[in-house]
Formats: structure tokens, sequence, C-alpha cells
């Protein structure tokens, strides 16, 4: 009996029940019994505790706007499951999650009595992602966003064209180490030998290590302010400029200072490639960067009030929310509602918050396991004498009226999965009353 596409999606997220295992040679086995579909594309991996999908969306259109067929695998979603498997941008079809599926319920379900036991949820989407491109999907090239570090991230099953490394931050300490070396120890475990490798980092006391680690790899690097720098003409404008090649006044199409960074790097990133993909040109690049755009991260959803919606799951977020809403709306008033899950560093994000939009700071809860229960919430209100609240959806709507009257400025920060819920109500159920 065929599955209906909500059992299909069903089926997959009932594996978050087996958690996070770091580890490859599951991933392995799993992919063994496919015809390790990993083998047939090319690809490019990306690592990095922010920027990741901003750069995969500055790459992505540029290849696009060249002409190829491009496929990109990112988490979280936003807007739908599917998009999360995409081909220029148009998420992969419920025909093709159910077909998809179909296909690997045995061979996953076997796996409980194989030395490695049964696969996670993100290692059967990332499974699914590579059969997709491999026998369903055809494409001339493939984005990979790595899913948590990168050394024992189950996409780390591949040979890139490029291996890019976005920022490194403090995040996800529990798995990947309480030092900002332990953490880019493991993003860095996605170079490989051979394989160019580009970094944005920008601690100096990180850019000796990554030299190291590519030198031991024998794999080109090239590092953000030493091999390539960019130079803001403006918010959105910068110049980009390498030893062989300067481009300049390069318009980006993300809100943000640190959006230009990201730019650069994939600027960076396409420049090494006119060798295997001969339509990427300058007027291609320029295209591409101008018109990127990327869901959720300092996205405007209305004017009248101004909506804006961000996710910053991090300090390192926050820090760039903060500095981002500084430039872009510096004399406004803003409210601004937040919401992190509990294995973020909560505390400091709220303080940080506060110090730029004081008492104007909400925090809230939304539906999800690892989100805070009303009980925490109140704890929080009394340690860091900031207002809570439990419903976010009438928090919301109250916010806006208020910002309406007021002239004000409305901000929904925090966890990409409060974002996407978020995203989702504003668009369906107030949009067409507050533009």
């Amino acid at each position: 009996m065929t599955l209906r596409y909500e059992e299909a999606v069903d089926w997959i997220h009932s594996r978050l029940r087996l958690g996070i295992k770091p580890g490859l040679e599951r991933m392995l086995y799993l992919l063994e019994q496919l015809g390790h579909p990993e083998q047939k594309n090319k690809w490019i991996h990306v690592a990095g505790t922010n920027g990741k999908g901003s750069t995969v969306s500055f790459m992505r259109t540029v290849l696009q706007d060249s002409g190829y067929e491009v496929g990109t695998f990112t988490s979280p979603y936003i807007e739908s499951f599917n998009e999360r498997i995409s081909v220029n941008g148009v998420p992969i079809s419920d025909e093709s999650i159910v077909a998809l599926v179909e296909k690997f319920q045995p061979i996953v379900e076997g796996m409980q009595d194989s030395p490695f036991g049964e696969p996670t949820e993100f290692e059967v989407v990332t499974a699914m992602f590579f059969e997709y491109f491999a026998t369903m999907h055809p494409i001339d090239i493939g984005i990979v966003e790595v899913g948590l570090g990168g050394r024992l991230d189950c996409t780390n099953v591949f040979t890139p064209l490029l291996s890019v490394i976005t920022t490194i931050g403090m995040d996800h300490i529990g798995i990947l180490g309480d030092t900002l070396a332990k953490i880019a120890s493991q993003k860095a475990g996605i170079i490989k030998r051979n394989v160019p490798v580009i970094s944005g980092v920008t601690q100096l006391e990180l850019q000796p290590l990554f030299q190291q680690w590519a030198a031991e790899q024998e794999a080109p690097y090239y590092a953000s302010g030493a091999d390539f720098k960019l130079t803001a003409v403006a918010d959105d404008r910068f110049h980009f400029e390498n030893r062989e090649n300067r481009l300049a006044d390069i318009e980006v199409g993300l809100v943000g200072a640190h959006q230009l960074r990201n730019a650069a790097v994939a600027i960076q990133a396409l420049l090494l490639l006119p060798e295997h993909y001969s339509n990427i040109t300058e007027a291609t690049i320029r295209k591409g960067i101008a018109r990127a755009s990327w869901p959720g991260r300092f996205e405007k959803l209305s004017e009248a009030p101004v909506l804006i919606i961000d996710g910053a799951h991090n300090n390192e977020g926050i820090e760039t929310f903060v500095q981002t809403m500084s430039t872009e709306y510096p004399t406004q008033k803003s409210y601004v509602l937040f919401s992190a899950l509990t294995d973020k560093p909560i505390d400091q994000m709220i303080s940080r918050l506060q110090t730029c939009f004081a008492e104007n700071v909400i925090l809230t809860t939304f539906d999800y396991p690892r989100a805070l229960t009303a009980a925490e919430l109140q704890v929080k209100s009394e340690k860091l004498n900031v207002q809570v609240e439990v419903e976010w959806q009438s928090t919301l709507l109250e916010l806006i009226n208020k910002a309406k009257a007021e002239a004000a400025v409305v901000s929904i920060t925090g966890s990409l999965y409060f974002i996407a819920e978020v995203r989702a109500f504003l668009l369906k159920r107030i949009t067409a009353t507050i533009k």
C-alpha cells in the first residue's frame, strides 16, 4: 500500500527518538546498502557555527544563474520539511518524499539487527538527499550543509570539490567541546586531502590551527583577511579582492554586515570553480549575490509596522542580530520576542538583548521538545527580570498592535525552529491585514 505524504514524514520524524549519534560507520553502512549514491555527484561541503545557510544561498544562486542544476541540502527547514532537499531553490516534491521513504523503510528498519543499529532521523534524511540526486533528480553540483560539527557529522562521507568553513563560535559545546579550538577542530574535520579550503573564520588565534590542519591534508587554504578580503562601501555593497581578482561594488541581497562577509566567502569559493564550471563569470557572480535570499535571516515580512524575523540561535547570532538592528533601525523603538532551546546559553542571550532593547524584550516558548516549559519561563523571569509570556501567538498580535500605534519595530528572534513557526503564523494569518 502506498504511503501518504504525511505518513512518510511522520516515519522520518519518528526517528528523532534515536537522538544524535555522532560517527560515520552507521551512515557508511546505510549508503553501502544503497549502492553509494554519495559518489554519483560533485559536491561543495559547508561547515560553520553561523552563516552556513546564507553562504549556501549565495553559491547556489550564482551557480543557478550560471546555468547549472544545483542541489542543496540544508537544515533546519523554515517553511516546509521538503525544502531541506532542493534543486535550484525548488523543494523536493511530496511524491518523491513518499517514493524515497518506501525505498528506505525496509533498509533502515532492517539495520536494527546490524552491528550499527538503526540510523537517526538526520542520517536518514542525509541518505535520502544523496539518493534523490543520484537516481531521481540529476544535478550538476550539490551544496551540502553540515548538520552538527563536521568531523563526525553524517554528511562527512564524500570528497568534495571545495570545503567551506564560515565561522567558529561557542555552540553545541556538550558535543563539540568547550573551547573555540576544540570546536574548530571538529569543523575542520571536513577538510580533505588536496581539496581547497575557504575559511571565513575571524579569530586570529584559530588561523594558525586551520593553516596547520589544511597543510596536513595538503589542501590549498584561503583565509578571509589574508588570501581574500572585502571592503564595505555601503550597508549592502562591498569591494572583493584576492590575488587574482578585484570585483568592485558587489551588491548583496541579504541584510547585515555579516552577510557581506558570507558573500565574500562564497565569492572566493566560486572563483575556484571555473575549472569545473566554466559558465561562472563576474556577471553571474554579481547577479547571483545580489538576488540571493534566505527565509528567516533578518527577513522583513511587513512595512507597517516593520516586522523582522531573524534566526539567532547562539550568542554570536544574537550579537549579529543586535548589530544589524542598530544599523537598520537606529532610532525606532523596537520590541523583541525571543525564544530558544534549553541547551542554548539563554541567560547570556537575553542579557545581550536587554542591553539594547531594555524592558522591551519578551521571552516566550513554543511547541518543541527542547523548548522552555512554563515553569522554566517563570524562573527566567525572576532571575533575569525579563517579561515572559507562555502564549507567543497572542503576545505577538499585541506587540503588532502596539507597534502600529507607536511606529515601532517588532522583531522575532532566537531558535530557527521558533522562527519557522512564527513565520508560518504571520504569513498565513495576519500579513494581509498589516501591510
